[in-house]
């Protein structure tokens, strides 16, 4: 699998902004989740709450029901989720090359997610159009349309993404 995607993998949506939790950026930037919490503790005025904030109790019973089980074996305390600029600025604390080398893949995974996105909308906004012209004169064009748009849609329910680092 390609770096990009399995990163990619890793990008939840919590408070409608997409996030990457401690634990995966510590396992992508080659330290323990303790040594990785450790250092963005001891630089938290480098991350305001646009790039960095600490899951709900609610929010981390949401994530943990949406996988079969626990990635987080018993944590004590609710984790961290990053920004894409909250992960970037967690690399510059790190200042190792292997940080450093993968906060490149983490910029590239967000921005194909922001790519995949923007052309859904692009699809979405071409279906109104054509549903607006053609819907008033064929019912089965109608039909077919609401099909697509309905493919088009993201499922309702949360969607499994494997648990770990998954390397190609």
């Amino acid at each position: 699998m390609d770096p990009i995607e399995a990163i990619a993998q890793r990008i939840l949506v919590v408070r409608d902004r997409r996030v990457v939790l401690d634990s995966d950026l510590a396992v992508l930037y080659g330290v323990t989740p303790k040594r990785f919490n450790e250092q963005v503790r001891r630089n938290l005025r480098r991350f305001p709450a646009d790039f960095m904030f600490k899951l709900t109790n609610q929010e981390v019973a949401n994530l943990r029901s949406q996988f079969a089980t626990s990635s987080w074996g018993g944590r004590r305390y609710a984790p961290f989720v990053f920004t894409e600029h909250g992960a970037i600025m967690a690399a510059t604390i790190l200042n190792s090359p292997k940080a450093t080398q993968v906060s490149v893949y983490v910029v590239r995974a967000f921005v194909q997610l922001r790519a995949a996105l923007a052309t859904n909308r692009k699809i979405i906004e071409r279906l109104d159009t054509l549903e607006q012209k053609f819907c008033t004169h064929d019912r089965a064009i109608g039909e077919i349309l609401a099909a697509i748009r309905a493919l088009a849609a993201p499922p309702d329910s949360p969607s499994k993404r494997r648990i770990g680092f998954v390397q190609g």
